[in-house]
């Protein structure tokens, strides 16, 4: 909001009496005199740039800054190249409303058009949309875009995020539909139990919760076999190492593109990200934009397929989503083109090679895995008592995996040395 300017106190008079107004008073005379503040706030006085600068400095030194991070678990460190944030931090980027007008919104369409044709190039869909708010949001509304009057079954992995069963139990919860959790054996989801009769869709996450490569196309076929929908929740760098989800044969692609150059940052802002084939286009929800042409025969962007009006419907709305996520669209968008395919693939490859050096090691000094099929950047070791290690680790400056039952959930990315795995497995050790 750097070019913002307050309306003075004389254009503030004038506004009033244009509006028929003699006083501020005047403006709120309908307004009970109960219900107006007779008193001051109570809220402590405004403080000059320099003390607040000194107050932010002391309460950022509070802060414990990790020297190393081998905690995933739905939130991952990635090296973002640095004009990603020197694009997206322009002020005229910064703000959530859709771009209704087309012939004054050609920039923000655009970049919203290159995320959804990205999107379409990792996933191997025929159309991406955009204004997902996280990857869990995603699962839950892939789910609602499977429903029908006939079809009110959720068949869902236990492998997916806590968080995504979670949001996608609360929103079926809220149409009344049934969640069944497909349980997991020896890390893996098991499907024996999946039955095709009201049944509307099938979720699964790849790489699992506990980051075991799932034979997503057994799934897919499953699902098929059993006229559901198949829903393929999966992370973005390890689109550019394993099959795609059409590849996998998924309906609609789902997934969490934090990845995608958005910092951990206490944990958000996030960006859910949804694909799907031609024949569910008409059913995806949020903002979809088209390439067309304007009455001159130049290129143009438009809004397309659809209307907002579909999703502020109360009870009949096809979609909860309303606010706009194009500001984490475009900070994915332009990440993807920082790095380009050759720059995804070789983080990819880091990812899966620097994670299975971390469970050797690991092996070595007798910390066993808990799973042995096959991982991508997470992997889980056994261990009796997780919190007195990880304790141990952050009193040395490591941010250690993350507490599940029975041991701990371990991640490596491109941006963990060699040197850094090292030191853990030697502090590990100790």
């Amino acid at each position: 909001m750097g070019s913002y300017v307050p309306s003075t106190r004389s254009q503030q008079e004038e506004m009033l009496r244009e509006a028929g107004f003699s006083s501020m008073e005047d403006l709120y005379r309908d307004i009970p005199d109960e219900l107006k503040l007779k008193a001051p706030l109570n809220l402590p006085d405004g403080k000059s740039e320099l003390e607040t600068d000194r107050i932010l400095k002391a309460l950022a030194k509070e802060n414990k800054e990790y020297l190393s991070i081998f905690r995933g678990a739905g939130a991952y460190r990635h090296y973002i190249p640095a004009i990603v944030q020197s694009v997206v931090n322009k002020e005229e980027f910064v703000t959530a409303y859709t771009p209704y007008q087309a012939e004054i919104s050609q920039g923000v369409l655009q970049s919203i058009f290159e995320y959804q044709t990205m999107i379409c190039e990792l996933t191997g869909m025929d159309v991406a949309n955009a204004s997902v708010y996280d990857g869990a949001v995603a699962a839950a509304e892939a789910a609602s875009m499977c429903r029908t009057p006939k079809k009110k079954k959720v068949y869902i992995s236990a492998g997916v995020h806590p968080d995504t069963l979670q949001v996608v139990k609360t929103y079926c919860w809220a149409a009344q539909d049934e969640v069944v959790v497909l349980p997991l054996k020896d890390g893996k989801t098991d499907f024996s139990s999946v039955e095709a009769e009201g049944a509307s869709c099938l979720i699964l996450q790849q790489p699992n919760y506990l980051g075991i490569i799932e034979d997503a196309r057994a799934a897919g076929e499953c699902a098929h076999a059993n006229g559901m929908t198949f829903v393929l929740s999966m992370d973005p760098f390890a689109m550019c190492l394993l099959p795609s989800p059409a590849e996998y044969g998924a309906d609609i692609a789902i997934g969490e593109g934090q990845p995608l150059g958005m910092p951990l940052s206490y944990g958000g802002p996030y960006l859910g990200f949804m694909a799907a084939t031609s024949k569910m286009m008409r059913k995806l929800p949020g903002r979809i934009v088209g390439e067309t042409t304007d009455a001159e025969g130049n290129k143009a962007y438009v809004l397309t397929l659809q209307a907002r009006e579909q999703h502020i419907r109360r009870e009949k709305a096809s979609s909860n989503i309303c606010s706009n996520e194009a500001l984490c669209a475009m900070t994915a968008s332009v990440y993807l083109a920082a790095m380009g395919p050759d720059g995804m693939q070789e983080a990819a490859r880091q990812c899966y090679s620097k994670s299975h050096y971390l469970a050797q090691q690991f092996e070595r000094i007798g910390l066993k895995r808990m799973y042995e099929a096959d991982f991508f950047q997470e992997f889980v070791t056994v261990c009796d008592n997780p919190q007195e290690l990880l304790k141990k680790l952050d009193a040395k400056g490591i941010l250690g995996g993350m507490p599940v039952e029975g041991g701990i959930l371990w991640c490596v990315t491109e941006a963990n040395t060699k040197e850094e795995i090292d030191a853990l497995v030697k502090e590990v050790s100790a």
